[in-house]
């Protein structure tokens, strides 16, 4: 075992340790904490009969629990806080245990200080997921051993101890989990910045600030790889340390990636331009893929052949609920986008189409602005179903919207996904396409997007 990593896990033995929320990460690493006999509480709103059969499985383990409505009234016991992604590091509770001389951190945090091996760092508003996939597929196919985690694959932290120096991490990082981190990174990718999660953070520039995080905390030996075509994100170079890669659709650069007038992905550095592939092989449909290309490219070139690079291109399916293909039926074609949680997320989605959808949206009301969203709406669309808590508040910028025609685009409102899809399936006829991008994160019916996706998935093929 890395030395490094021998003295984290044994100051922790004489510490009590407690971690708040259970999930997936959580639940595997208090279980592999736990059997390093260290003091693990759990701390979370849910009571026992909530949580099931993980109670279960913790208790056997010696966990132990502080549970229910004033879950965090206790954290002074802890001398290590260890937050899920979803709590609020500025919660007062949190606060208030930091300056009481807690320590408070997260699995990624501590994975990122811990690895031993180059590390590849994913966030933005849109795109992360993806591009944090092909990197890891590039660097796969380059022959690399690659661990995948943070936002996405599994909990990293809890595998510390197999990971060489050789290998390669990537990670795909929220605004949630940049709020506290300070980790310099090998390599740190900033897909792009628009309005999200304005529900937690409260404020853009907090947001902002969060994204800002994965640069600022970078070294002089680090690359950092920026979308050009983003103002936000173009904002950021003035803070890079290190090597400052471009990405861009819309021009070339002089180092990074580009497509080209003749629809190129091209690789451009000290030894010139470099065709790597071209647009219209790219196995994943829409533009913003184009650019999740490029965004990868930047981040791997010079560690991964053009040659790989372009077999990825190839035979890269893409990942669940991403434009998703789900069946096609009576000549209707049904995806699933569950992963557009932001009109900006939902736009691309949108973009991904040549003709006219039948679009089912709404959800979770993130406080994000719908008004960029009408434009897109009233262009592509043909019949808009609306659900959830957001559903008056996207038909209200529609109605607003210049060119909105009731003759050509149709709008209905249902109570559930049985019903989104049933009057998706009442209106379609061959030749149509369905998709469920509903620009809104999914927590007023559903507990994540995936959870969304799926249920969608299940009921179309059930038609």
């Amino acid at each position: 075992m890395d030395s490094k990593v021998k003295r984290f896990f044994d100051t922790l033995q004489n510490k009590k340790v407690a971690f708040i929320g259970v999930g997936v990460t959580h639940t595997r690493l208090i279980q592999m904490m736990a059997g390093k006999g260290i003091d693990c509480t759990l701390c979370d709103k849910r009571t026992a009969e909530q949580l099931g059969d993980v109670a279960d499985e913790l208790k056997a383990c010696g966990v132990k629990f502080d549970l229910g409505e004033r879950y965090l009234d206790g954290l002074m016991a802890y001398d290590v806080i260890f937050r899920t992604p979803g709590m609020y590091y500025n919660n007062e509770k949190l606060t208030a245990a930091r300056e009481a001389g807690r320590v408070v951190t997260s699995e990624m945090e501590v994975f990122l200080d811990l690895c031993p091996c180059k590390k590849y760092a994913v966030t933005g508003s849109d795109g992360k997921t993806t591009t944090t996939t092909l990197i890891g597929e590039m660097l796969s196919a380059q022959g690399k051993t690659v661990h995948i985690g943070g936002n996405i694959g599994k909990p990293l932290l809890c595998y510390i101890e197999e990971i060489a120096p050789d290998d390669c991490a990537v990670v795909e990082l929220s605004s949630f989990q940049l709020l506290s981190m300070r980790q310099a990174v090998d390599v740190a990718v900033v897909t792009n910045v628009a309005p999200n999660h304005l529900d937690v953070h409260g404020t853009m520039e907090e947001y902002i600030g969060a994204k800002k995080h994965l640069v600022v905390h970078q070294n002089a030996f680090s690359r950092t790889v920026l979308g050009a075509d983003n103002e936000i994100t173009r904002s950021f170079a003035e803070l890079v340390r290190g090597d400052l890669r471009w990405f861009s659709r819309q021009g070339a650069v002089e180092r990074g990636a580009f497509l080209d007038s003749e629809g190129y992905l091209c690789a451009a550095g000290e030894n010139g331009v470099t065709r790597v592939v071209h647009r219209d092989e790219i196995r994943i449909p829409g533009v913003h893929n184009i650019e999740n290309y490029l965004t990868a490219i930047a981040a791997v070139w010079g560690e991964v052949s053009p040659e790989n690079i372009a077999l990825v291109a190839r035979v890269f399916g893409g990942v669940e609920h991403r434009i998703e293909l789900v069946r096609e039926l009576d000549g209707v074609k049904w995806y699933n986008d569950s992963i557009a949680s932001s009109p900006t997320r939902a736009i691309a989605g949108l973009n991904s189409f040549s003709h006219k959808v039948i679009l089912i949206a709404g959800g979770y009301d993130k406080k994000i602005p719908f008004e960029p969203l009408a434009p897109k709406i009233v262009e592509k669309v043909k019949h808009l179903i609306l659900m959830g808590d957001t559903a008056d508040k996207i038909q209200s910028v529609v109605l607003a919207c210049e060119g909105y025609n009731p003759e050509a685009l149709s709008i209905y409102h249902v109570d559930s996904m049985e019903q989104a899809v049933a009057k998706a399936n009442e209106l379609a006829v061959q030749g149509d396409i369905v998709t469920l991008s509903p620009a809104c994160a999914s927590f007023d019916q559903y507990a994540n997007f995936e959870l969304r996706g799926r249920h969608f998935k299940s009921i179309v093929n059930a038609l």
